[in-house]
């Protein structure tokens, strides 16, 4: 039996998620941040309409240009986009302890929230599905230059295709123009990755793309703990992960 890497390896992005619908119907999502990668991904899902479902993770704290962002794209492309939010009943008591700003005092505490905020909704949006799409770039950090088109998260048990790993900045940019995609104008002001509004800031010339991103930390600590579960994906037969 060929492996999915073999399967997908000559395909397009539109070719590649086809297959991977067509072997996990009902069990392919994708999560959006409203990035420029992410609006590429959209785009191809909703041009091409396939069964693939969309996904955000609303933290509460996010730009409002990032919502102005999501309600273009709904109104664009006519996609339904479910929001997955904190745990309130996480939330409200690590707000009552630490305040609302507590990750600027320690990594500990900024792990925390981005754990309440981020990590335990994907989980929660991730549950009984096969294949998890994303919009990883290797350039956005040096964590990532070692990732795979395809990787096994054993974490969230879960395959986790990344379309765009190898694309450059330009190449994303070229495809919104070309596309009249709706983006995030924040990208036009220095913003490469966008996050929450406490947490992110446009980088200045010659800063590396993470510079942006919990700028008060050392550069060795800064993920969220949505990416660094996966290794690449090898097995010749990958098993059943459909949804039960």
């Amino acid at each position: 039996m060929p492996s999915l890497i073999e399967d997908i390896g000559g395909l397009d992005i539109r070719g590649a998620l086809e297959k991977l619908v067509g072997d996990f119907p009902g069990g392919v999502v994708f999560s959006t941040s409203f990035s420029m990668e992410d609006q590429v991904i959209t785009h191809i899902i909703a041009t091409a309409k396939l069964d693939i479902t969309l996904f955000t993770l609303d933290t509460g704290r996010l730009f409002h240009q990032t919502y102005s962002t999501w309600s273009s794209t709904v109104a664009r492309y006519g996609l339904a986009i479910r929001a997955f939010t904190p745990d309130r009943d996480i939330l409200e008591p690590f707000l009552a302890e630490k305040g609302p700003d507590s990750f600027y005092t320690s990594v500990e505490n900024r792990k925390q929230c981005c754990h309440i905020r981020k990590v335990e909704p994907l989980k929660r949006a991730l549950a009984g599905n096969a294949v998890w799409v994303t919009g990883l770039r290797a350039e956005h950090s040096p964590g990532r230059e070692q990732l795979a088109p395809l990787e096994w998260d054993e974490d969230n048990r879960i395959i986790k295709y990344n379309p765009l790993l190898h694309w450059s900045t330009e190449e994303v940019r070229a495809f919104i123009r070309d596309h009249r995609v709706p983006y995030n104008v924040l990208h036009d002001q220095g913003f490469v990755s966008i996050g929450c509004e406490p947490c992110t800031r446009a980088i200045r010339p010659g800063e590396d793309f993470r510079a942006g991103r919990w700028w008060w930390e050392d550069n060795s600590k800064k993920e969220c703990g949505l990416h660094v579960h996966a290794r690449p994906l090898q097995s010749p037969v990958i098993p059943d992960h459909s949804r039960s």
